[in-house]
């Protein structure tokens, strides 16, 4: 008789490592630990029972949070916005009543103030007549005025970003820049330009330059320069290298191998990059007028001076519909372009 002689097999199913150790669950306690602590000191605890509150309280389950109220202050005095435009006929020195603006009017107001009569120690109302200018949608074409010449700080400074950074871009590249010293000067150059903020930059060209949007466009141009020396340098030196080893084999120069074989491949790059720089310089536009480097948000700053939340909102409208719409026009250049 014979047996059947079943051969016994080893286990040898393969044996996969966990998915993590004690080190990666230390690191993990201690960065947790860190963000525990920072976020204490940059009072998160506080804004999450703050925005707890305010939760509750539009569920009503707790009374009016300070959260609430703030935002309904303040939407209570952004809206309604600011249209028209009043002013008092008595400052208007140049104003011929025959041939006033496109639809305005003059308007006459009456108010009544109270003095107090020396003889009879008593108050006396006195009537006073002030004439005013109401321009239906003065302040409104004010603002597009204003908006228009953010477009144009926006857009020259694009220009100037791409201008310095084009040949920024050859000497930071690896690939194709002439010597070591040049790579790391421009490599540097790129680095302090994108290192220094837009504001910052605004605040010391507005010394020099004054108020205006000279000191807008450099602030914006200098610092774009800097982040598209970068993506294009990177892109360059990311470029498929055999069509430029077929043309350097052939005797081609750099400067031509740059030209036929590296620009064709980066050219849709550097177009999303140029018109993202354009939309970011849009937005950005805004924040350095407010320390005086022209455009819409000089105007923002000293209405909002002034307690006039009004036409701030009129401001903040208006801004958030450039932007929506040069995000349309951007999206439908780029999928012409690309």
């Amino acid at each position: 008789m014979i047996r059947a002689i079943r051969p016994r097999f080893r286990d040898t199913a393969a044996r996969l490592d966990p998915p993590y150790d004690w080190r990666t669950a230390l690191a993990v306690l201690v960065v947790g630990f860190c963000l525990i602590l920072s976020g204490q000191r940059v009072e998160l605890d506080r804004f999450t029972a703050l925005t707890g509150e305010a939760i509750l309280a539009q569920l009503g389950l707790a009374e009016e949070s300070q959260v609430g109220r703030g935002l309904g202050r303040m939407i209570q005095s952004l809206f309604p916005i600011a249209v028209e435009e009043r002013r008092e006929l008595a400052r208007l020195s140049e104003i011929d009543r025959e041939n006033l603006p496109w639809l305005a009017r003059i308007e006459r107001v009456e108010t009544t103030r109270y003095e107090l009569d020396r003889q009879t120690l008593q108050l006396v109302p006195i009537v006073e007549t002030k004439e005013y200018l109401v321009e239906p949608f003065g302040y409104l074409l004010r603002v597009l005025g204003k908006m228009l010449e953010t477009l144009e700080i926006a857009l020259w400074a694009t220009i100037l970003s791409v201008l310095l950074s084009a040949p920024l871009a050859i000497l930071a590249a690896a690939n194709y820049t002439p010597h070591r010293s040049v790579y790391l000067a421009a490599r540097g150059l790129v680095s302090f330009l994108r290192a220094i903020p837009e504001l910052v930059s605004a605040l010391f060209l507005v010394l020099a330059f004054g108020f205006g949007p000279i000191a807008g466009i450099l602030a914006l141009g200098l610092h774009a320069a800097g982040f598209l020396g970068k993506f294009y340098a990177e892109d360059i030196e990311a470029a498929d290298k055999k069509p430029q080893e077929a043309l350097l084999a052939l005797g081609a120069s750099k400067l031509r191998v740059l030209r036929s074989a590296v620009l064709p491949q980066v050219a849709p790059s550097y177009v999303a990059y140029t018109l993202y720089i354009l939309d970011r310089n849009v937005r950005m536009a805004t924040v350095v007028g407010l320390v005086g480097a022209g455009g819409i948000g000089q105007e923002l700053k000293g209405r909002y001076d002034l307690f006039e939340y009004d036409h701030v909102g009129t401001i903040l409208v208006v801004i958030f519909v450039t932007v929506f719409l040069l995000d349309q026009l951007s999206a439908r250049l780029r999928a012409r372009l690309l």
